[in-house]
């Protein structure tokens, strides 16, 4: 494990393995809570009491979601608490995290187990968007509009969600490198404006409305 210390080293490379390791560890992170966050479980409940429609909950939670990514000290803040699985900046790594327990977290008020690993899966996918249904498609499953009750409804194999996981993985470093590899010693400036427009309110609203089609309570 690496911790947030050891990752100003140059020469560091990120393929699509390494991201789904990442993906992974963000994933577990929000299920499990790190210290100073609740998990996603928390965040969904505390909108949830407010006993609004599913749309109107996840409206909230998206702009708080929002708000509080413009907010630098909430990302930074978790550096000193982040242990990684492979090398990665603490500002990358934080932005998976911050978008993956948001995208979890709306699962969960569509009513979705978000332990069961086909939603781990669908939660990755929003990631990435209709990029991420091309990599459901591309392994032969077809999900349709309502992308989670289909998905959930196949009988889909554990070595069939490794796959889709590790395409998606392609996808994010293709974001964020060339040819499906990162070199973050050569391109950490690069890197960092990318992540600044990923932080942005176009892009966490984008993301969060393509949870919101996809985990439509079932």
């Amino acid at each position: 494990m690496e911790s947030i210390q050891d990752l100003n080293r140059e020469n560091i490379t990120i393929d699509e393995g390494s991201m789904t390791k990442i993906l992974n560890w963000a994933y577990d992170s929000a299920l499990n809570g790190i210290p100073g966050l609740g998990t996603a479980e928390d965040l969904a409940k505390d909108f949830l009491k407010e006993g609004l429609p599913y749309e109107k909950c996840v409206d909230k939670l998206i702009h708080w979601q929002d708000a509080k990514c413009a907010t630098s000290g909430f990302i930074t803040g978790l550096g000193g608490f982040i242990t990684l699985p492979v090398a990665i900046p603490v500002n990358l790594a934080s932005v998976i995290y911050v978008q993956i327990r948001m995208i979890a977290a709306i699962a969960y008020m569509g009513g979705y187990d978000i332990r069961d690993d086909r939603v781990r899966t669908l939660v990755y996918v929003c990631l990435v968007g209709n990029s991420g249904v091309e990599a459901i498609k591309d392994v032969g499953i077809q999900v349709g509009t309502k992308a989670a009750k289909n998905f959930i409804k196949n009988k889909v194999s554990a070595e069939t969600l490794k796959k889709i996981n590790q395409k998606v993985g392609f996808r994010l470093v293709t974001k964020f490198g060339e040819k499906g590899v990162i070199n973050l010693g050569k391109c950490v400036p690069i890197v960092g404006g990318v992540i600044g427009a990923i932080l942005d309110g176009v892009a966490t609203q984008a993301i969060g409305k393509t949870a919101k089609k996809t985990f439509t309570p079932a």
